[in-house]
């Protein structure tokens, strides 16, 4: 059973990984947060297992939370924005696809690098989950760097800070007063999020940041 829990936790947070890559690979907005809310329901099942097998009720909480929150309600806001906004186009990406999937690899095997030999002390299970977790927020960080679409800084933002509640609950969990505070400044930042979007889409008709910078520089001149 021992090396049973190891597989399934190894599996879920290895599934969150790779569909941060399926995040990179998008190029159409609901696609993305489809994906999204793919990634936040593994990470509550990541979580919920590593509640069960920790014996840490409080993680239960944890998985609650992300499966509620960010699996249903902030897609489903997101999902809501966008339709007001109008936008129903593809999303523009810096390099191009492939080369974003290479520059995510590298990330990839640059977590694995990093983390367990920092980790080599730790418990087996802890080590190999904060590498997987590592690679999830230097993902979503790509994300947010190769395009330039608001809602993909969002989706990228959103999807880092599921990498960082992966790396707490992979190492043995956190306080749940933190917990509730996580879900709260999320609620807040997307709320926050909505406003600019508007704000941003009624000021330059766009919410395209390449179509910001070309307005920047135009009245620059």
């Amino acid at each position: 059973m021992h090396g049973l829990a190891f597989d399934i936790a190894h599996l879920l947070a290895g599934g969150m990984v790779i569909i941060s890559f399926m995040l990179l690979y998008q190029d159409r907005v609901y696609a993305l947060l489809n994906i999204f809310a793919l990634h936040s329901l593994v990470l509550a099942l990541a979580v919920g297992w590593q509640a069960h097998i920790q014996s840490a009720p409080h993680l239960y909480v944890t998985a609650v939370i992300a499966l509620a929150f960010k699996a249903i309600v902030i897609p489903t806001a997101l999902y809501r924005i966008i339709r007001r906004l109008g936008i129903h186009r593809t999303l523009e990406v810096v390099g191009g696809v492939g080369r974003d999937m290479l520059a995510g690899t590298g990330l990839v095997a640059l977590a694995i690098l990093v983390m367990l030999p920092v980790t080599a002390t730790a418990d087996p299970l802890a080590r190999e989950d904060l590498a997987f977790a590592l690679a999830v927020v230097l993902l979503g960080f790509l994300l947010m760097v190769v395009r330039h679409n608001a809602i993909s800084l969002v989706i990228g933002f959103m999807s880092l800070e599921n990498g960082l509640v992966l790396a707490a609950a992979g190492a043995r969990g956190m306080p749940l007063a933190v917990e509730i505070s996580v879900a709260f400044s999320v609620l807040i930042a997307l709320i926050v999020i909505g406003v600019f979007l508007f704000r941003i889409r009624e000021r330059f008709d766009s919410v395209d940041m390449q179509a910001m910078d070309t307005f920047r520089e135009e009245r620059r001149r």
